[in-house]
């Protein structure tokens, strides 16, 4: 597959980046050429890279040891990124960031909805890149801030319990597995219960750098955090027309 990519030499460390930067990463794209930069780029930022040419050798990958984040083509042969993020989705939570040469929103919309987190649209700079998998990566792993055992690190609403240090929540003591993105929504909304957030609000919370952000996107995810609710009898967040969402108090 021809792909076009523009290079760009990689962002300095940002210090704050240290932790993040260990992280072990899976790239998956059919392009020996792309990997090549990809890799370059995420490495050169302390990143541990691992390679495979489709979603087929991606879930072999996968089955020998876990990854910390996966940059995901969609179209390869094999199988695509779509039908191996619905493979992964259904026994991880691992975070994705999608690469694409669809610059279709609906593209996008279904990429996030099947529990991706990010998007990125080739040709893309590789300092972008890498920017994006560290904005993923800041939102996946606790901040060193929150103490374990700190009064802030357990928000608790009714039946709804999140620890966001060890970044898990449970609905009457049962874990509920949510996505980097669904977890990070309803984090800002249980900061805050009752309150009232705009679309745009929450989004400038939610998304660091509101990259491809729309309301369709963040209406997609909000509804994945409802039904991943509706098995425990819980339908934690509200909407409120003309406005956007709160978390019920109720």
């Amino acid at each position: 597959m021809s792909t076009r990519w523009k290079k760009s030499p990689p962002s300095p460390s940002d210090p704050d980046d240290t932790l993040m930067s260990r992280a072990e990463i899976l790239l998956v794209d059919d392009d020996p050429r792309l990997r090549e930069v990809v890799r370059y780029a995420l490495s050169r930022e302390g990143f541990t890279v691992r390679e495979a040419a489709n979603g087929v050798e991606a879930l072999e990958a996968l089955k020998r040891a876990p990854v910390d984040l996966l940059v995901l083509d969609v179209k390869m042969p094999e199988m695509d990124g779509m039908e191996l993020c619905r493979q992964v989705r259904r026994t991880s939570e691992v975070p994705i960031v999608f690469l694409s040469s669809k610059d279709d929103e609906l593209d996008r919309v279904l990429g996030l909805e099947l529990g991706g987190d990010d998007y990125v649209t080739k040709p893309f700079s590789t300092r972008e890149l890498v920017s994006r998998v560290k904005a993923v990566l800041r939102r996946t792993r606790p901040r060193e801030a929150v103490a374990e055992d700190s009064e802030e690190a357990v928000l608790q609403v009714g039946a709804l319990r999140m620890d966001q240090a060890k970044h898990r929540i449970h609905v009457g003591g049962e874990e509920v597995a949510l996505t980097v993105t669904e977890f990070r929504i309803l984090q800002v909304l249980m900061r805050r219960p009752g309150r009232v957030y705009t679309r745009d609000e929450l989004a400038d919370r939610a998304y660091p750098g509101r990259h491809h952000v729309s309301e369709r996107t963040l209406d997609s995810h909000v509804r994945r955090i409802r039904q991943k609710m509706r098995p425990h009898d819980l339908d934690p967040v509200e909407t409120v027309h003309g406005l956007g969402y709160r978390l019920r108090t109720e």
